[in-house]
Formats: structure tokens, C-alpha cells, sequence
């Protein structure tokens, strides 16, 4: 071979060389035999996310090896530090800063609210002609801080208006108490029954005069109840309460012989407009009676009178005197016969339940059903 042929097959030799290297680059750049431009663009955005010298948020484009910064940073040094992350990539050929350095206050700005609609004018209401007719503000109405002139604006219901705060704010406080409406209190509770045991004590005062002498079996006598009657600390029978009892047994102290009874007892209890049927022990007593202590006076008497007639005119005076002493032995009997038994108003009597009743407590007097 000569020297010229040896030059030309070098010369085809690197031409050959040149068009493989030229074809890897070009596989590597298309994705064939490299990194595709996803791997690249994730790899990047993995590296800047994960540098603690960016904060910000950034965004990634790759193309073709190129990679694409965009986005807001708080300075250059995140700008810097992002740039450098995705260059230290493999398969990044080129990287493309256009990250811009925006203060705290420009990348916290909020997106523009749209805005808000037009609100219809107020509607003026013109006060009625006399302070006592002026209608009560509707629920809707916003009266001025600066005092009441007479005049009612009416404000759309809008939740979004910014206008006049101040007196929106007056209003919803206005409509806060012009919308309550007091709740109705619940019925009271009905007063719980107590049933009060047999044994129980009852102390009355008696409304009406009791006398052995005029009072027979079966008359109704009246009182009150002097002593209330408490249960666990609660009465159940006030000294409000009325009593109604009748005459058991009377009798009347007689003028030679006996003694006065009188005997009673309760049977009905009025408390709160309500009657109860008693049964209690009886209330007796009995008065001091002559006895045979008058029969003694009057026969004591006939004999006097017998002696004094004999004496004094024989035989037929001792039959009138005795007669004259008889009868004037009954004169004195008539004039001291036995103690009667009179219970006055105001007297206290006390009697014992021999019965249970169930009652509703309660305070007021009124009159027996």
C-alpha cells in the first residue's frame, strides 16, 4: 500500500469515527441509549426540592436535556442554589434560570377578588305625623349612632357589603333584639301528694261554743288547726287548714243526781279547697255531779220538817211539816245542781289520727265544701 492510499484510509477512518460520535450524541440527546427527559425533569425537581437553601416553589421544564426554571424566590441565594441543584443532574445540558426574586409581600399576594355587585340605593321611610304612631323598625333596619332623626334606612340583605360597617354592625344588634322572643316559662309543677300517717297529732282551736247544758248528740262544731303538722321537715298540714267534728255523747248535769259529759271528735279536714275524711280518738270529759250527797239534803229536810210539825200540832203536823221540809230541802238542791261542762272559743283540743289520709299541702283558707 502507498503512502497515498495509507493517508486516504486514515482520512475515512476519522470521517468514520466522527459520524458514530455525532450519532451517540444525537441517541443521547433523542432518548435512545440515555436518560429520557421525565427521568431528568424528576431527578431536578427532586434535587431542589430536598435543598433546604430553597424554600420557595419552583418550577420544572425540561426539554431535550435543557432544563427550565421558573417561578418567585425570596432572593438570589434560593435563585442560585436551584440553579446549581439541577445542573449537578446527569443528562442536563443546559440550564435556563428564569426564576425571579420577588419580596415575602408579592408572593403571599391573594388573587383578586371580583367585584362586589352594585347594591340598590337605601329606601328612605318617612316617619308617621305623631311619636306615639312611629312604626317599630323591621328587622332589617339600621338606625344612626348620631341619635334617632325620624328617618329608617332599609339595607339589602347582602352579606358581602362593605359599606357603612359601623351601622351594620348597630344593626345586627338592633335585629338581635327586635327578633327574640321571650320563651315561654313551662307550667308549674303539680304539687306532689304526702300521705300522712295514722298516730299523727292534731292540735285545734275551737270557732264555736261548746256547752254540755244546750248541745246535743250529733251537733257540728268548727275549728282551725293551731299547730301545723310538718313531714320531713315539710308541712303538710298548715295552721291555715280548718277542721270540722261533731257531739258524740252529751249529758247534762241534773239537779238531784249525775254528772255532765260531753264528748267529741273530728271528721273531716278542709286544706286547699279540698275536703278529708278524719278519724280520731275522742276528746271527753265529765263535770263533778251531787250525787247521793243531795239525796242526804232532801231527805234530811222532810225529817226536820216532820219533828217540828209533830211538835207543834200532833199527827197532822208532822205530815204537813214533813212535806214543808221536803220541799224546802229541794230548794236548795234546785239552787246547786251539778257543774256543766262549756267549752269557750278559742279553746285548744287535741286529738290523734286513727286514719291515714294522702293530702296536697298547700296554704290557703277556704271555706268547707
Amino acid at each position: 500500500m502507498t503512502g497515498a492510499d495509507m493517508k486516504t484510509t486514515k482520512k475515512y477512518f476519522w470521517v468514520a469515527l466522527s459520524s458514530l460520535a455525532f450519532v451517540a450524541v444525537g441517541c443521547t440527546r433523542s432518548g435512545f441509549g440515555g436518560r429520557s427527559d421525565s427521568q431528568i425533569q424528576a431527578d431536578v425537581q427532586k434535587k431542589v426540592n430536598t435543598d433546604g437553601a430553597v424554600s420557595s416553589k419552583v418550577v420544572i421544564d425540561a426539554n431535550n436535556g435543557v432544563i427550565t426554571l421558573s417561578g418567585n424566590v425570596a432572593n438570589d441565594n434560593e435563585r442560585n442554589a436551584a440553579a446549581n441543584d439541577a445542573a449537578q443532574i446527569d443528562g442536563v445540558s443546559k440550564v435556563v434560570n428564569n426564576l425571579q426574586v420577588a419580596p415575602a409581600s408579592a408572593m403571599n399576594t391573594q388573587p383578586p377578588q371580583p367585584a362586589l355587585q352594585n347594591t340598590p340605593p337605601p329606601v328612605y321611610e318617612q316617619p308617621r305625623a305623631t311619636a306615639r304612631s312611629r312604626r317599630r323598625p323591621s328587622p332589617s333596619t339600621s338606625s344612626s349612632s348620631g341619635g334617632d332623626t325620624g328617618l329608617r334606612t332599609t339595607v339589602p340583605n347582602d352579606s358581602g357589603s362593605t359599606g357603612n360597617s359601623a351601622g351594620n354592625g348597630s344593626s345586627g344588634s338592633s335585629n338581635t333584639a327586635n327578633n327574640y322572643e321571650p320563651s315561654t316559662p313551662p307550667p308549674p309543677a303539680a304539687p306532689s301528694k304526702i300521705t300522712i300517717p295514722a298516730g299523727t297529732g292534731l292540735t285545734i282551736r275551737l270557732n264555736d261554743e261548746l256547752n254540755s247544758e244546750k248541745a246535743q248528740v250529733g251537733d257540728v262544731f268548727h275549728g282551725s288547726i293551731s299547730t301545723p303538722v310538718t313531714i320531713d321537715n315539710e308541712t303538710v298540714i298548715p295552721s291555715s287548714a280548718d277542721v270540722e267534728g261533731r257531739v258524740v255523747e252529751v249529758k247534762s248535769a241534773g239537779r238531784f243526781a249525775g254528772q255532765s259529759v260531753l264528748t267529741i271528735e273530728l271528721t273531716r279536714l278542709l286544706m286547699n279547697g279540698k275536703s278529708y275524711n278524719l278519724q280520731t280518738d275522742r276528746w271527753t270529759k265529765s263535770g263533778s255531779g251531787r250525787g247521793k250527797s243531795t239525796a242526804a239534803k232532801v231527805g234530811g229536810g222532810a225529817a226536820a220538817g216532820a219533828i217540828l210539825g209533830g211538835i207543834f200540832g200532833g199527827g197532822k203536823g208532822a205530815a204537813i211539816g214533813a212535806a214543808a221540809g221536803a220541799g224546802a230541802g229541794t230548794g236548795v238542791s234546785a239552787i246547786n245542781k251539778g257543774q256543766q261542762i262549756v267549752l269557750k272559743p278559742e279553746t285548744l283540743l287535741n286529738f290523734q289520727m286513727e286514719n291515714s289520709i294522702t293530702v296536697t299541702p298547700g296554704t290557703s283558707r277556704q271555706g268547707l265544701q
